[in-house]
């Protein structure tokens, strides 16, 4: 694969798979957030379900045993492409200086 190619990969995925991990990302945050601010308060009793929520558990689906993995992988994956494509030099700035 060329620099090129692989640039064009990474954009690509970084691309495709931020949208779709930015509503569970923002789900766990936001949940754990409330559920924190609920328990300091004493009142987790009746908020259970939103630490359910904050887990993975969305009634019908239940992804309690692999939400955690997909989260953290799926974050992992976009760190890694954001921070390389930040690391790369940008190519208006070689083509001014190649000028």
């Amino acid at each position: 694969m060329t620099n090129a190619t692989t640039a064009k990969t990474l954009r690509q995925t970084h691309r495709f798979l931020a949208p779709i991990m930015l509503l569970p990302i923002v789900l766990t945050v936001i949940t754990g957030s409330l559920y924190q601010l609920v328990d300091m308060a004493g009142k987790e009793d009746a908020f259970d379900w939103l630490l359910d929520l904050h887990k993975g558990n969305f009634g019908v689906i239940d992804l309690q045993g692999i939400y955690p993995f997909l989260n953290s992988f799926g974050l992992l994956v976009l760190v890694v492409t954001g921070v390389i494509m930040w690391l790369q030099p940008k190519r208006r700035f070689q083509k001014k200086m190649n000028s």
